[in-house]
């Protein structure tokens, strides 16, 4: 069976004595993760090393960077490289995230490298995908995805790209209150997952995880978890809770 992840994303949010107060408040809530199951936190640079720290010993959990740089090391002042991630024993790096697309110009060929650099030091990239508004009324955002998988991860040796977790965003559902039914996640997902099995074939398609991200609430997240190609979710707003992420974690399959 495929990985089932439940990600948080906290983006540039929370103080570190707040931050400090979630992650403990979350490990102190029951809630029991399978052998298939995953949470993954991915937490602001400056707390790292505490949510690591607060996490060991905790089976099935990891800790995610939102992104670094193409570069693993240099006069790049103000950028973080995976190797300076892997030193602190972070085991995750969240990529192509909309958000950096759009307010920091990342390009498809941009997160390829940043793709090549996190693999290259042994650390999972959860790479992002997902449509606007305007290419989903536009009724193009099938090929729009897809092209964002084929020219950030085609280039990757199958055995490489099973090492990566996707994550399908549709950016009108982000942080709006908006959410894709159900049945839409299902459609998206299911058609990047015939992009892959064309490329690479369908028993490497459907070792690949594929999370869905976009409005995911404690109340929706086991109707849109318990999609057959939905494995999980990336989990902005809700996971700033410790009770309803948890909730999120225990609506895995």
């Amino acid at each position: 069976m495929r990985k089932q992840v439940a990600a948080a994303n906290w983006k540039m949010n929370l103080t570190y004595q707040q931050a400090e107060e979630l992650i403990t408040g979350i490990i102190n809530t029951p809630h029991e993760l399978s052998a298939d199951q995953y949470a993954v936190f991915a937490v602001p640079f400056p707390y790292l090393t505490m949510v690591a720290d607060k996490l060991k010993g905790k089976a099935n959990t990891g800790v995610a960077a939102q992104n670094c740089y193409t570069k693993t090391s240099g006069a790049y002042t103000g950028e973080t490289s995976v190797e300076m991630l892997k030193s602190i024993e972070v085991g995750y790096v969240v990529l192509g995230h909309s958000e950096r697309r759009e307010y920091f110009n990342e390009s498809n060929e941009m997160l390829a490298e940043k793709v090549n650099v996190v693999l290259g030091a042994g650390l999972t990239p959860i790479f992002c995908c997902g449509e606007a508004l305007s290419i989903r009324e536009a009724g193009t955002q099938n090929e729009y995805v897809g092209n964002q998988l084929k020219e950030s991860l085609f280039h990757l040796s199958a055995d490489d790209l099973k090492k990566v977790i996707i994550a399908y965003e549709p950016i009108w559902a982000i942080g709006t209150g908006k959410t894709a039914t159900s049945e839409q996640a299902q459609e998206m997902h299911a058609h990047l997952r015939s992009v892959l099995a064309a490329q690479y074939g369908t028993d490497v398609a459907n070792e690949i995880s594929i999370l869905y991200g976009g409005s995911v609430k404690g109340s929706n997240a086991k109707e849109i978890f318990g999609q057959p190609d939905v494995d999980g979710g990336l989990v902005g707003g809700a996971s700033l809770k410790a009770d309803e992420f948890v909730q999120i974690i225990q609506s895995l399959k």
